[in-house]
This record gives C-alpha cells, sequence and structure tokens, in this order.
C-alpha cells in the first residue's frame, strides 16, 4: 500500500470466518443439504415445505442477491467472479435489485461521479431495509469512512472469500476481509483464475493479468486500493484461456491498472505471456490487449508490433497521454514525456498498419495553463484518435493533486467541452465505406436494434440480428459510417466461420465448475 495511513488499515480487520474453512467450489460439492426446521402444527395450513424456507431466512444460499458493478474490466472481472461463486453455492442472482435480499455493490475509486452513484446506491439500500456486502476500490482504500460504517466489505484481493463474507452478512454480522494475497510473503495476483464465474456476456472472458501498478501518479486513487504490482503466472493464464475457449468463448481481453508492466516483479514480460497464449487461440477468435503506460512498452515496441500484427490479436491498443505538455506530465508523475507517447504512436502506426490507438486526456489538472491545454488540442488534431476519452479532473481525497491549487470548475468545464468539440469535428471511419471487412460478432447493440461486431482493428461494425451471425466471424460489406461505428451488410456467399471449440455456456451459467454445467444444461435443479 502507498502509505502509513493505509498500511495501519489493515491491523484492524475483523475477519471471522477462520482459513481452514473450505471454499467456495470445495464446499458446493462437499455440504450437505440443509432444510429449515419444521415446526408441526394441527392444520395443514401451518406446514411449511421443506424445500421452501422463508424469504426471511438466515440459512445461507439460498437468499436472492442483486450485484453492482462499476468501473474498469478489471472489476467487472471481479464481478463476475464473485458473481459465479454465489451461483454455484446456491444463491440466486437477480436482476431486479427490489426482489434481492442482498445487494452486493461493487464499487470504482476512479472518479467522484462513480463513488457518488456508489454511495447514492447504499443508501437506497438502506432505506429497502436490505442487507449490504461492499467491494471494489472505494471501501479498500478508505475502508473508514462514515458512510461505510458497520458495512461488510469484500477486498479486492479476496474476491474468493465473497460466499463467506454474504453468509455472515445474512446472519446479521459485519465481516471486513481486506488483506492482500500472499505466498512465502511475496504478494501475489489476487484471487485463484479458476474460480467459478458468470460471464456477462458467454462469448467475452476478460483476464486480469496482474494487478497493481509501478506508477504514483498523483491524482490516482486505484493505487490506493490495488497496490504495487503483482503479476499472474504465465501458465496460470494460459490455462484460464484454454478453459475459456473450452467454454465456448470466442474473445479474451487481457486488463489490468497496467498491461505494459505484466511481469516485471517476477522476472518475466508482456510480449512473453502474449506469445504463449496466441499458441493456444483458436481459429477464428480474437484476442484484445488492455491498457498499457508509454513507459512500459517503450522497450518492447519491436515485439508488440510483431504480436499486434497476428491475426488473432486485435491490431489495438490503448495507450493514455493524459495530457500533451510535459510539465503537467511532470505534475501527475507519469514518467514520460510527450515525445516518448509520440514515439510509440509513430512507431505502432509505421509498422502496423492501420492499427487503432486510444488514448486518454485529463482536463483541467492543477496547474494546467492555457498554453498546456492547446498543446494536448494540437496533439489530438495531429493524430485524429479514433477512440478518445476525455476526462474533466476531479481531486480524490488523499491524492497528492487533490492537495494542489485548483483550477474554477468552470475552465475545467469549458476545456472539457472545447477539446469534445475537436474530437467530434473529423469522422474516422468515412474513408472505409466501400471495404470488405471480415468481423467477430459478439453482443447485441444498446438499441436491440444490430448486432455488434469488431474487425481487424477492434472497430465496431454494425450488422444485421441474425442469429447465427452470433459468435461467429462473418464477410461484410461496409455502406455506411458513423463517429463510434460502421455499418456492414453480410456477404451473401461468404463463409460464416465459426471459432468456439465447444457451445457457448447459457447467459446466466456457472463457468468453472463441470459438475455443475452439466447438471444446469441437463435441467438438474440447482440445489
Amino acid at each position: 500500500m502507498p502509505s502509513a495511513s493505509c498500511d495501519s488499515l489493515l491491523d484492524d480487520i475483523e475477519d471471522i470466518v477462520s482459513q481452514e474453512d473450505l471454499k467456495p467450489q470445495d464446499r458446493h460439492f462437499s455440504r450437505k443439504h440443509v432444510v429449515p426446521k419444521v415446526r408441526k402444527r394441527n392444520t395443514q395450513k401451518y406446514l411449511q415445505d421443506e424445500n421452501s424456507p422463508p424469504s426471511n431466512s438466515t440459512i445461507p444460499g439460498i437468499q436472492k442477491i442483486w450485484m453492482r458493478t462499476w468501473g474498469c474490466s478489471h472489476n467487472n472481472s471481479d464481478g463476475e467472479y464473485m458473481a459465479g461463486q454465489l451461483a454455484a453455492y446456491g444463491y440466486e442472482i437477480t436482476e431486479n435489485a427490489s426482489d434481492a435480499d442482498l445487494w452486493l455493490l461493487n464499487s470504482c475509486t476512479v472518479k467522484n461521479p462513480a463513488e457518488d452513484h456508489f454511495r447514492n446506491s447504499i443508501k437506497k439500500a438502506q432505506e429497502e431495509n436490505k442487507k449490504i456486502v461492499l467491494a471494489g476500490c472505494v471501501p479498500q482504500a478508505q475502508p473508514r469512512q462514515d458512510y461505510l460504517k458497520g458495512l461488510s466489505i469484500i477486498g479486492v484481493q479476496q474476491i474468493d472469500r465473497v460466499v463467506e463474507v454474504v453468509e455472515e452478512t445474512i446472519k446479521g454480522h459485519s465481516v471486513r476481509l481486506l488483506g492482500q494475497k500472499k505466498n512465502n510473503g511475496k504478494r501475489l495476483g489476487g484471487a485463484p483464475l479458476d474460480l467459478p464465474k458468470i460471464r456477462k456476456n458467454p462469448l467475452i472472458e476478460i483476464i486480469s493479468i496482474n494487478t497493481g501498478c509501478l506508477n504514483a501518479c498523483t491524482y490516482c486513487k486505484t493505487k490506493h486500493a490495488r497496490g504495487n504490482l503483482a503479476s499472474y503466472p504465465i501458465d496460470e493464464l494460459v490455462d484460464r484461456a484454454k478453459q475459456s475457449f473450452q467454454e465456448g468463448v470466442c474473445e479474451i481481453w487481457l486488463t489490468s491498472e497496467d498491461t505494459g508492466a505484466y511481469g516485471r516483479d517476477i522476472g518475466t514480460n508482456l510480449p512473453a505471456l502474449l506469445w504463449k497464449l496466441v499458441e493456444v487461440i483458436p481459429r477464428g477468435a480474437m484476442l484484445r490487449l488492455g491498457m498499457t503506460n508509454p513507459p512500459y512498452i517503450l522497450e518492447h515496441l519491436e515485439e508488440m508490433a510483431k504480436i499486434l500484427n497476428h491475426p488473432r490479436v486485435y491490431a489495438f491498443l490503448h495507450i493514455p497521454v493524459q495530457s500533451a505538455s510535459d510539465s503537467v506530465l511532470t505534475e501527475m508523475r507519469r514518467e514520460y514525456c510527450v515525445a516518448d507517447f509520440k514515439r510509440v504512436v509513430d512507431f505502432l502506426k509505421e509498422k502496423v498498419p492501420g492499427i487503432t490507438l486510444a488514448t486518454d486526456i485529463i482536463c483541467g489538472f492543477p496547474g494546467e495553463t492555457d498554453q498546456d491545454f492547446q498543446e494536448t488540442v494540437k496533439l489530438v488534431e495531429e493524430y485524429k484518435f479514433p477512440s478518445l476519452f476525455i476526462n474533466q479532473f476531479y481531486p480524490r481525497p488523499g491524492t497528492p493533486a487533490a492537495k494542489m491549487a485548483q483550477i474554477p470548475a468552470q475552465v475545467k468545464k469549458q476545456r472539457t467541452k472545447d477539446l469534445s468539440r475537436v474530437f467530434h469535428s473529423y469522422n474516422p471511419y468515412d474513408h472505409k465505406i466501400g471495404e470488405r471487412q471480415q468481423v467477430l460478432v459478439t453482443e447485441e447493440s444498446f438499441d436491440s436494434k444490430f448486432y455488434v461486431a469488431h474487425n481487424r482493428f477492434y472497430e465496431q461494425v454494425l450488422v444485421p440480428k441474425d442469429p447465427t451471425f452470433m459468435g461467429k466471424m462473418i464477410e461484410v460489406d461496409i455502406y455506411e459510417s458513423g463517429k463510434h461505428f460502421m455499418k456492414g451488410q453480410p456477404v451473401s456467399d461468404a463463409r460464416v466461420y465459426t471459432p468456439s471449440i465447444s457451445k457457448p455456456l447459457a447467459k446466466g451459467e456457472v463457468s468453472g465448475l463441470p459438475e455443475l454445467a452439466f447438471m444446469l444444461r441437463k435441467g438438474f435443479p440447482r440445489r
């Protein structure tokens, strides 16, 4: 953890569940069926079906749980793992918050609005007398905040114990597990990767390759929660990818706080991992690499270009620049200069023709002058990034940037609007109309009118809603483009290729438990 104040939090953790307890995946198959004791009455109406305990029962494993996750793909993966363990144990994961007995709220601490939504959800749960378990980066970083008092917390490295925390919370206890995973004193990447999981999209597997990072950015609150870099071994990550493909996944996302730093703590590196992963990707399936900061990709540019040219890896990379002013980057402690960022971008654009490069920019960081901001505007105008995440600066409590002299709110808002106007002044896909592209279909559009596919460069292509396309690689002719998408018409005589080596799991089905998956597919009762 980055500070003494955070280290001291670990001394007060209340862990009322012993380390000798069975893990959730073991307990599912070893525990005996538990039913409430029925009091016999003279009339039939007082009899209670043994298989239908009352909704307010404290018997673990029979309640309904509603989950809400905010934030990055790493946090979403954590949420999928928690849902899988709870479902495997017998809890019902519901999409109806009002029907749930317990709310599991998985938070994000990157920006103030995300934490505000999290806080408001806690308040609503309390008003509705719901049991509450909190997860994610907000309570991990600051568990002693007033609005978290008396509530159960599952730490970001303790998600394999979510069943235990939920059990105790349902019984009326408050449990806080915030410790780090260690082996012989060395910090691990986190919970095991082979835990039960419910993928939000059965076709997409999100794999966290490491947690934490090597930076100390002055604005970042996530560092307080995720800590320093801790990577998973290559063989564990490859095994997870293999299992995913065996369960019908056709697209893998690699995620972390900084994928470029992967392996530096265990004597390996990102290219070494990627070369091992591409060996197990079936034909027609694809791999997408997550965010990497400029410093840790510079020394691997040649190898990264080769990997991003691989036919089963999207030619896509997310490299946050945050500002095009070296003085601002210095105040942010980003550990690179604008020239470093341009070197990465220019090299990859040359060696990986057509590559999609996404970036992030913070508007209104403390000390940013008008000239600093104009340098950032010029960068966007020069490179015309097709994917640009523009963020107004929010001072996060406990970070060095929160103590700096702040720029007036109206200035920050105006700069955010000005940069957004520049971004919307160009259309990155107009020149692609008329092209024939191969795309992988993985989801439905928000308006439910199209299926969403991605081409070689991870550019979004909307295609007709033909159920035979889902999870398949198809050929389309591009006939229309927008700011964030293209539209494609399937080629009539083209082959539809199925990349999955087995049928995908059903939506809501638990991954990682072969016996349970078999039972669910055969229609056997879950408990």
